[in-house]
């Protein structure tokens, strides 16, 4: 016997998963990840027997519902589920699968569309950040048409602007939640930052390369992976966030400079893999520490005020609009604006075996 649920499947920023409605889903939190790891197919690394890619950026989930605070229009929880093992972890934000909920909302009639454009005010659920999500509407509805491209899509679409308010130190309590904008693991110097994700920032040539390979080369430089890891860990416990072992956060970061003063190289770890691109909310945090001074990615003083910057990824480049203020005689980060684009696949029935609701 199975179970339908409905379903929508978009492609969001550089990532695809199925968006759900919160009263979709069972509301035990057991049940529900039982019914997400089904609905990936999670069992086995090419989940073939659900709708994943085999790939951590295809093993994502949002579950969207009517805000629980009141400077908000929807709750957004983010979902990483596992690939090649049943396991569900939120304690992430993913900035890409963001760019899809404002559009998936107004549809589902949980925010009313304006004409010609529409802002919906998205509280994530994961880190307590709010971001204000603009999404095309003319003539009152949602349009995926349009001519923006973003790098690691090949297909153009309408743009899909996000706007981070106050995502600096939303799963921590700080920016720097070590007290200290350089530490030093294993050795390495390191930048622990919480700046819409908390992310380890690891200067690239002090692992042996040049931070700019590609994801595969990087995947299979010998050892490389499991200094990562060993330097991800004891991020994780200097930043209060406890044993990592089993969640993706924090995530590690290789970075190295540009020739462009505003620019910088990242490769961004998902964590056990390389990103083929990057994820919205990683070049955030990492356009944050390029901006601010004493990081291991500073490269330039920058004067308050808005400034274009740019990360450089295996794909291509994502531009981040960073606002800087002067605040108690340091510059601190104030918002963040990124654009992404998104496509509706499929919208239907679910189904996932009844058994799962009983166990």
């Amino acid at each position: 016997m199975n179970t339908s649920i409905p379903c929508v499947l978009m492609r969001s920023g550089t990532s695809r998963g199925p968006f759900f409605l919160r009263d979709w889903l069972p509301q035990d939190i057991a049940t529900r990840d039982r019914v997400l790891v089904s609905a990936i197919g999670s069992a086995d690394s090419s989940q073939i027997n659900g709708l994943g890619g085999g790939s951590s950026l295809t093993s994502k989930v949002a579950i969207v519902s009517r805000a629980s605070r009141p400077d908000c229009d929807v709750d957004y929880l983010f979902a990483q589920v596992g690939v090649g093992e049943r396991t569900v972890d939120t304690r992430p934000n993913c900035g890409n699968m963001l760019a899809g909920v404002a559009p998936f909302a107004i549809e589902q009639g949980l925010v009313a569309a304006g004409p010609g454009a529409t802002t919906v005010r998205v509280h994530n659920v994961n880190t307590g950040a709010r971001i204000d999500v603009a999404v095309q509407t003319p003539e009152g509805h949602v349009t995926y048409d349009g001519d923006v491209r973003i790098d690691g899509v090949a297909e153009p679409a309408a743009p899909i602007y996000l706007n981070f308010l106050d995502a600096w130190g939303a799963s921590t309590g700080k920016l720097f939640p070590t007290g200290r904008r350089i530490d030093r693991i294993d050795g390495v110097p390191v930048t622990c930052i919480d700046a819409a994700m908390p992310m380890v920032l690891i200067p690239a040539d002090s692992l042996g390369v040049t931070g700019r390979e590609s994801a595969a080369e990087l995947d299979a430089t010998p050892g490389l992976l499991e200094r990562l890891e060993r330097i991800r860990l004891q991020a994780g416990q200097l930043m209060g966030l406890g044993d990592c072992s089993d969640s993706v956060v924090p995530k590690p970061v290789l970075v190295s400079p540009h020739e462009d003063a505003k620019a910088i190289v990242s490769r961004y770890f998902t964590p056990w893999r390389c990103h083929s691109s990057h994820a919205v909310t990683g070049a955030i945090g990492v356009s944050t520490a390029l901006a601010l001074p004493g990081t291991v990615a500073s490269q330039a003083g920058l004067a308050p005020g808005r400034h274009e910057l740019r990360v450089h990824h295996p794909s291509g480049l994502i531009q981040i609009a960073m606002d800087l203020k002067a605040e108690a005689g340091e510059l601190v980060a104030e918002r963040a604006s990124v654009v992404r684009t998104a496509r509706k696949i499929l919208q239907g029935q679910l189904e996932v075996p009844s058994h799962l609701f009983h166990i």
